[in-house]
């Protein structure tokens, strides 16, 4: 994820604070990694410096000084470029689960394999049952329905490879072996 990017487009909707963008990231974006407060202040800063934000006053609600930030138009223009930008699927397969079923096939017995692909296939379904009950609670938001839909189809993909490696064990393993 691009966080300053996604803190552009935060800005792209209004003033805000470094606080008002943390919880608006972390509500806009429900199942991804929270940010920290650090994060975006150093964000924020680092944009500043690159003239894509300005400071554009300062807020006391019943506390401390807080600086609320403006995009620019050099910010507006990185923005759209960005978003302009057609995401290249990734180029490697970068997952600890494939890295670890690779493993458990090289260095396990057939039937100790399977067992960890077994077990793997039975925690991504109790996921994937909580992310679906999830989805259908009456306080889902639709950001949580937009993340949660990126999720479950993220964890059906790993069930159906999952299930194909299954039905490969024995002749991955008698390949390895060989």
């Amino acid at each position: 994820m691009s966080t300053p990017h996604v803190l552009l487009g935060l800005l792209a909707t209004g003033t805000r604070h470094g606080y008002e963008l943390k919880r608006a990231h972390d509500e806009r974006l429900p199942r991804a990694r929270p940010l920290g407060f650090g994060q975006v202040y150093a964000t924020l800063g680092r944009l500043q410096r690159d003239g894509l934000v300005a400071a554009a006053g300062q807020e006391r609600d019943g506390g401390p000084d807080r600086t609320t930030y403006a995009l620019t138009g050099a910010g507006r223009a990185a923005l759209d470029r960005w978003l302009g930008e057609v995401e290249p699927p990734m180029p490697y397969v970068a997952s600890t689960l494939f890295a670890k079923v690779t493993v458990a096939l090289l260095v396990a017995d057939v039937d100790r394999a399977r067992a960890w692909l077994i077990a793997q296939r039975r925690a991504h379904t109790d996921r994937l049952r909580e992310l679906t009950a999830a989805k259908s609670a009456p306080t889902a938001t639709l950001d949580d329905v937009v993340a949660l839909d990126f999720a479950i189809a993220h964890l059906d993909a790993d069930l159906r490879w999952l299930h194909t490696t299954l039905d490969r064990v024995a002749d991955w393993h008698r390949e390895v072996h060989t």
